[in-house]
């Protein structure tokens, strides 16, 4: 295992031809509106769940799906990503994701419960792809830059989250056609996204002849093949602690997520002011999301980094514990930048802990695996918990224990070596 730090980028002729063929301008801009998607299509649909379980006549659980489902089946789908890479080729592999994604938004609000569910799979599993491609993407193409440009998707992925819950309801209302038409509409962005992405597919196209010998003879800083995967990766420590770190980090997201409005309104808070103290600490992630990654990528270790994303999500529970009214504000700031910086911080891990960007892509695989595998149990866990306790007290406690957890796992993950 290196151990150097000059051994997390690669030499600018080691790169494949065709990354210095692609256009930055247009790659750049393919990478966002892609990234835009990534959440849009899921935050979107939450302020509609009341109207689809009215709709269709679900019971609260039930309803809970509609949420949980994508959550889980980006675990399932992300083993596949870094074969069907190897096979099509990452552009490909991205445009036919951003494709299946807004397939899956246009199956979602079809007339039908089973229709609703299945658009709910197919938009899980092609997140996961587009999950698991672009940590590889990004390391093959941004070698010497790629913490920053995991900074600059990651935040675009909140960005589009953000802007997707707060205008479902409004483009309910302007398209007048309910909530279908509402969650339908972001079909359209997907759409924009793959018309965006279509030169890199070209362009990986037209280099493919001429990249295929270089990159046979390629090598990293090591001496390694540029497309070598990771060996044993299931079985290295290195690889467990980051998939743990993401997944405990999500796991406590997405809890919140569910969750943190109606434990703020449980204690007498207004379900309007609840909303925007939710609101706030999303807003708020955006620049944890970008910032944290930015300085990753400046430090030989992250190890103090990442504990002090635990500590800053154990702070912020333990304001929603102490004082839920009160410190709801400051609770929402301090864990919107624990949040974001977390997953910033996760996604960076799977580039500055990997030579190549096949292996970006394996470590990807498995630690959004893992990851979002983990998470999904959040919501329901929480929920289950409450409901066997009668409040939210032990919910939080737990989190306040998994943040410890977390510290654990990022101590690992942020040593300076490389998988």
């Amino acid at each position: 295992m290196s151990v150097t730090r000059a051994q997390q980028s690669l030499p600018t002729s080691a790169v494949p031809v065709r990354s210095r063929l692609a256009h930055p301008a247009l790659l750049l801009l393919g990478i966002v509106l892609v990234a835009l998607n990534m959440r849009a299509c899921l935050a979107a649909v939450s302020p509609m769940v009341g109207e689809i379980q009215r709709t269709f006549g679900l019971s609260s659980t039930v309803s809970g799906l509609i949420t949980t489902v994508p959550v889980l089946f980006q675990g399932v789908g992300a083993p596949l990503t870094p074969r069907l890479t190897r096979r099509f080729g990452t552009e490909r592999v991205v445009l036919g994701a951003v494709l299946v994604l807004g397939a899956g938004v246009l199956l979602r609000v079809l007339p039908s419960v089973v229709a609703l569910y299945g658009g709910c799979v197919v938009i899980g599993v092609a997140i996961a792809v587009l999950n698991v491609s672009m940590p590889g993407l990004v390391k093959r193409e941004f070698p010497d830059r790629a913490a920053a440009m995991t900074g600059v998707y990651s935040t675009t992925m909140l960005v589009g989250a953000t802007l997707a819950a707060g205008s479902s309801v409004p483009l309910e209302h302007a398209l007048g056609g309910g909530w279908r038409a509402s969650l339908g509409a972001w079909s359209l962005l997907a759409l924009v996204a793959a018309v965006a992405w279509l030169p890199q597919v070209l362009r990986s196209r037209q280099a493919a002849a001429p990249a295929a010998p270089a990159a046979a003879t390629a090598t990293g800083a090591a001496g390694a093949p540029l497309a070598k995967p990771i060996a044993g990766l299931w079985r290295l420590p290195l690889a467990w602690q980051i998939s743990l770190f993401m997944g405990v980090s999500s796991l406590m997201v997405y809890t919140l997520v569910a969750w943190m409005p109606t434990i703020l309104a449980s204690h007498g808070m207004s379900r309007d002011q609840a909303g925007l103290v939710f609101a706030f600490s999303n807003l708020v992630q955006v620049a944890g999301a970008f910032l944290v990654p930015l300085l990753a990528g400046r430090l030989t270790r992250q190890r103090a980094l990442a504990v002090t994303m635990a500590a800053l999500n154990a702070a912020g529970v333990a304001m929603l514990l102490i004082a839920p009214v009160s410190g709801a504000w400051a609770a929402a700031a301090v864990l919107g930048l624990a949040q974001g910086g977390s997953l910033g911080l996760g996604l960076a891990f799977i580039v500055l802990r990997t030579d190549t960007a096949a292996g970006a892509a394996q470590l990807g695989g498995m630690s959004q695996a893992i990851g979002y595998l983990i998470a999904a149990a959040g919501p329901v866990g929480g929920g289950a918990l409450h409901q066997l306790t009668g409040g939210w007290s032990a919910v939080l406690v737990v989190l306040l224990v998994l943040a410890g957890v977390v510290g654990v796992a990022g101590w690992g993950a942020g040593r300076n070596r490389t998988l």
